[in-house]
């Protein structure tokens, strides 16, 4: 058996892909437009981990979908966890559970799907401004 790939539904694709990938750094592998199904599929990966991937499922008929923890969430390991978060924020995202400790953060995509940040190795030392930035809506 092998993992092949989390799906998560999209209502804006491209408001998607750049949070995905400009914003949180991931690749676009390839990309299908289904004109029968009238949907689109996105394929992302971490640059050089391909064999991890995140499917972005556009349905182009309009559709809510109801969020909530019961997801759970996406999870990545980053080089250095302040860089990444300070990169996000220059993307405009929130960091909604700030890396206080050096190790582990959490943000939100678009579409409210919860995204994991974990500091690959040992944590960094704490440092501001985020030691003292507070948690901001749920994660």
């Amino acid at each position: 058996m092998k993992y092949l790939h989390t799906m998560v539904r999209v209502t804006d694709l491209e408001q998607s892909r750049y949070f995905y990938c400009e914003a949180l750094g991931l690749r676009e592998l390839r990309r299908m437009d289904h004109e029968r199904g009238r949907f689109t599929l996105v394929f992302l990966a971490a640059p050089g981990d391909e064999s991890a991937q995140v499917e972005l499922t556009h349905n182009w008929d309009p559709e809510s979908y109801g969020g909530g923890r019961n997801f759970g969430h996406l999870a990545y390991e980053v080089e250095d966890i302040y860089a990444t978060c300070a990169r996000l924020m220059k993307h405009g995202v929130t960091i909604n559970r700030p890396p206080r400790d050096g190790r582990m953060a959490f943000v939100r995509s678009p579409d409210q799907i919860s995204i994991e940040l974990l500091q690959r190795g040992d944590a960094l030392e704490p440092r501001e401004p985020w030691t003292s930035m507070p948690n901001v809506g749920s994660w």
